[in-house]
């Protein structure tokens, strides 16, 4: 049964959290991994600063290849980082083991990673590599998912959902709208863009996996 696991690991003990020396109130997620030839990209998002240059922040790492700005609003960050996969880290073993990310938040305390296997043996798997490179990783949650969240739920992030559930509960996709997106920003205490962007988000993850769902069916 899918299995999906809580772990974190030291700030200082993965690249990002090179930003914490700089700017050590900032908050950074990580969203879906995503492995190509040689290489692995993450995009994430960089939260609670305001800067000219949020780029200049993260110093040098080694494995980290180039780290560019792909949008921002307000005092949020889109940033796009490329990992070298010969670099021995969370996301390399993650892509190594063929584990999904579901997603990473970092503070300067730590960084807290979901992830999700197809069984525990995948998540054992990972573990494994882990303590063989020596990466510091503690398990804090481990629990088998329905047949419910793995179907829906286990594809949004915490975030993506709670926009979800307030947008269809204050009347968003009523026609008319019952509610704006200013309005849901103002509730959640973030940008109307923000809204839109988890909004989106939410909809190409719940519509792609009921398409998948349906063409195994057909």
């Amino acid at each position: 049964m899918a299995t999906e696991a809580t772990f974190t690991v030291p700030s200082d003990q993965f690249p990002l959290g090179t930003v914490f020396h700089q700017l050590p109130n900032v908050n950074v997620k990580l969203e879906r991994l995503i492995p190509a030839q040689d290489v692995v990209i993450p995009y994430f998002w960089v939260r609670g600063t305001k800067v000219d240059d949020i780029e200049s922040a993260f110093t040098e790492h080694p494995g980290v290849k180039e780290i560019r700005l792909v949008d921002s609003v307000e005092d949020e960050y889109l940033l796009r980082v490329e990992w070298a996969l010969d670099y021995n880290d969370v996301l390399t073993i993650l892509a190594e083991t063929e584990v999904p990310l579901i997603e990473a938040t970092g503070t300067n305390q730590q960084w807290t990673f979901e992830i999700r296997g197809d069984d525990r043996s995948n998540i054992a798997a990972f573990q494994r590599r882990c303590r063989e490179l020596e990466i510091p990783i503690t398990l804090t949650k481990l629990h088998a998912l329905t047949p419910v969240e793995t179907a829906t739920e286990g594809v949004l992030t915490d975030t993506q959902q709670e926009a979800l559930v307030l947008a269809y509960e204050r009347g968003y996709f009523e026609s008319p709208r019952e509610v704006t997106l200013a309005d849901l920003g103002e509730e959640l205490g973030i940008s109307q863009q923000a809204v839109g962007s988890r909004l989106r988000g939410g909809f190409k993850h719940v519509l792609g996996n009921t398409l998948s769902a349906l063409t195994v069916r057909s």
